[in-house]
C-alpha cells in the first residue's frame, strides 16, 4: 500500500488538543476526511489562526502526525455534537511560517493567492512537498512508497 501525504487546516488550539490526546480531527470533526486517510499516512497541520474564533493570523505549519491505525471513532460533545477522530503519533518539530516556503510548494499554483488550496480544509500533497515542509519544520522523516 502506498503511503499518502496530507495537509489538514486546523487552528493552533485544536492542533494542541490533538497532540495532547494523540488523535487527529479535521473539518469540524467530520468523518469523511478521516476516511480518506489510511494507517501509515502522514498529516501536516497548517494553522491559519491561533484559535478557532481568532481574527489574528498565524499562517504556519504546526504539527506532523502519522496515522497509527485504521480506526475512526466518535466523541460526543456538549449540545449534541459528535466529532470523529483517528489515533495518531505526533513527531517533535517546530512551527514553521508558510510564506518562506510558498515558492517551493507545488500545490500552491498561484503564488499571489497562496491561501486558496487551504480553503478545502484537507487535501493530499506530493511526497516532495511533504519533504519541503517537514524539513523546514526540523523533522527528518523517511518517506515510504
Amino acid at each position: 500500500m502506498t503511503t499518502r501525504y496530507w495537509i489538514g487546516v486546523v487552528s493552533l488550539d485544536h492542533v494542541q488538543s490533538g497532540i495532547e490526546g494523540g488523535f487527529v480531527q479535521l473539518a469540524q470533526g467530520e468523518e469523511l476526511p478521516l476516511k480518506r486517510m489510511k494507517a501509515g499516512d502522514w498529516l501536516i497541520y497548517y494553522s491559519s489562526r491561533p484559535a478557532e474564533r481568532s481574527k489574528e493570523p498565524y499562517q504556519a505549519f504546526t504539527a506532523v502526525a502519522r496515522m497509527a491505525d485504521s480506526d475512526i471513532y466518535s466523541v460526543f460533545a456538549p449540545y449534541g455534537f459528535v466529532y470523529f477522530r483517528r489515533n495518531a503519533c505526533y513527531f517533535p518539530c517546530h512551527h514553521t511560517a508558510i510564506k518562506p516556503l510558498i515558492e517551493r510548494l507545488s500545490f500552491i499554483t498561484n503564488k499571489r493567492r497562496w491561501g486558496f488550496p487551504f480553503r478545502t480544509g484537507h487535501f493530499e500533497i506530493t511526497p516532495e512537498d511533504f519533504e519541503v515542509i517537514t524539513s523546514a519544520m526540523g523533522l527528518g522523516v523517511v518517506k515510504e512508497s
